[in-house]
């Protein structure tokens, strides 16, 4: 019974039955099932679905009936107490579950290489964060992840904290080998561990992969469905699996944050990608695995080109020496092949999650990929080119300041490069991966400065508030 019941798509049937009794509209949205609408017949074609709470489709607010059924799905499917579907991204659940532990002045763990998101859910909420800083691999070339002994001495040192926030895997695909230690020693302080598990929502598919944090006893796992499995952007799940964290609550602000309006497209699209994952056989993950190996064989057969496997079977990462990703990723795009990402010294590539019989132009992409690459290194190397991005930060700090203080105090604009010891005043955040590399109220150091002259001279963009094309971050003055 239960396993005809995973093979239902409660909220994708329920908008389907709606749409075939061809209903007439006097409600909102003003398109009127798309009928007012001159956008492109495929965007007309989905409007058909973008509907409103009507009888009979349930409000994502208080459901009682398709959605209520669906989220039931989604908790069974992924192990956890309580499930809700997310229309705001991942984004969203990171702000509901910090409201949801913290209040203004409390004091939070975070991992310093968390999604821009998290530091600004801690912002809103007015806590005190304390970083703990990641370990860099020089393989990958990326910050990873914290240490089990990084952990425990921040708890140790700060046992009033309301939680401990992992991220875990990276967006690099490398994941925590050590969160069942920080999970279980955070649980006898009984302090609740989040997890922003945004790129691991496939894990769960197959015991080939690596295992989601659920497993291991995580309070609140955040994912990102649109990211790995076959969900529209923005499309997230958040699970509540924990004695200490009242799923309530969490419920209270997802109804705060996220829109009285939400999207039925989204909702379905997340219906279906639950649906994926359950229906997701070993045999396919095998298929994946199988095909992905002979691709990286194909590509390692390329002149010149590195390919970098990770944790995360759908993560690859690409180099070309004496060239930076930047570079890289300009050339692949030139043959129309889109990467997730640049760095200074990589582009990473997501995979698709495939089932067995499916396919992907793999061996035509191949081609694509070793034309761009011969034209690239036709081109001059990178003089100096940087292989270390100098990640020398301190394992425990906390901000000097805190957004109450950065907000009233007097600020200035200066040259970077004459702000060392300065305090930052705004977030400045490379993206993607939209990891901050300054957060307001932190100490600039020459860690940070070195990553972003390097980050600056490779062309990466960046969010926040800046002058950087004037070589300007504003400081406390």
């Amino acid at each position: 019974m239960c396993f005809i019941l995973q093979r239902k798509k409660p909220i994708v049937e329920g908008l389907e039955r709606f749409r075939q009794q061809q209903n007439v509209s006097f409600h909102v949205p003003g398109h009127k099932h798309g009928e007012l609408s001159h956008l492109p017949q495929a965007f007309k074609d989905v409007m058909r679905y973008d509907v409103t709470e009507l009888t009979g489709l349930d409000d994502l607010h208080h459901p009682e009936e398709m959605i209520l059924e669906a989220e039931q799905l989604l908790a069974d499917t992924y192990g956890a107490m309580k499930s809700f579907f997310l229309v705001g991204g991942s984004t969203v659940g990171n702000l509901a579950m910090i409201y949801a532990v913290c209040k203004k002045g409390d004091t939070i763990i975070v991992q310093r290489n968390a999604h821009k998101s998290i530091f600004h859910a801690i912002e809103l909420v007015g806590a005190k964060p304390i970083f703990i800083s990641p370990l860099w691999d020089e393989r990958t070339l990326t910050v990873t992840h914290v240490t089990f002994q990084i952990v425990k001495e921040a708890v140790d040192r700060f046992p009033e904290a309301r939680a401990v926030v992992i991220t875990t895997p990276t967006y690099y695909g490398i994941t925590s080998h050590e969160i069942q230690q920080q999970i279980t020693y955070c649980h006898e302080k009984n302090i609740p561990v989040l997890v922003d598990e945004a790129h691991g929502a496939h894990f769960n598919a197959c015991s080939l992969f690596p295992a989601s944090t659920l497993t291991a006893g995580a309070d609140v796992v955040v994912q990102s469905a649109h990211k790995t499995l076959p969900a529209m952007t923005m499309a997230s799940f958040i699970h509540v699996n924990s004695t200490i964290v009242d799923s309530h609550k969490i419920d209270h602000y997802l109804r705060m944050l996220q829109s009285s309006s939400p999207s039925y497209p989204l909702l379905a699209s997340l219906d279906d990608a639950r649906h994926y994952v359950q229906t997701y056989m070993e045999s396919d993950g095998a298929y994946v695995i199988e095909k992905r190996q002979q691709w990286i064989e194909a590509l390692r057969a390329i002149g010149s080109l590195e390919v970098i496997e990770v944790d995360d079977p759908l993560k690859l990462l690409l180099r070309v020496a004496g060239y930076s990703g930047f570079q890289l990723q300009e050339a692949l795009e030139s043959r129309h092949i889109y990467s997730e990402l640049a760095d200074a010294h990589q582009v990473l590539l997501i995979l698709p999650l495939l089932k067995q019989g499916s396919s992907y132009p793999f061996a035509e992409i191949r081609t694509y990929i070793k034309d761009a690459i011969t034209a690239l290194v036709s081109t001059p190397k990178t003089e100096n080119l940087s292989i270390s991005q100098n990640y020398h930060f301190e394992p425990i700090s906390e901000p000097h300041y805190t957004i109450d203080e950065v907000e009233s105090a007097t600020k200035e604009w200066l040259p970077y490069m004459r702000t060392l010891g300065k305090i930052s005043a705004r977030m400045i955040i490379p993206y993607p991966p939209g990891i901050p590399l300054l957060v307001p109220g932190e100490k600039i150091t020459v860690a940070k400065l070195s990553q972003l002259e390097e980050l600056l001279a490779m062309g990466a963009t960046f969010q926040g508030q800046h002058r950087l094309a004037e070589k300007m971050i504003e400081v406390i003055k």
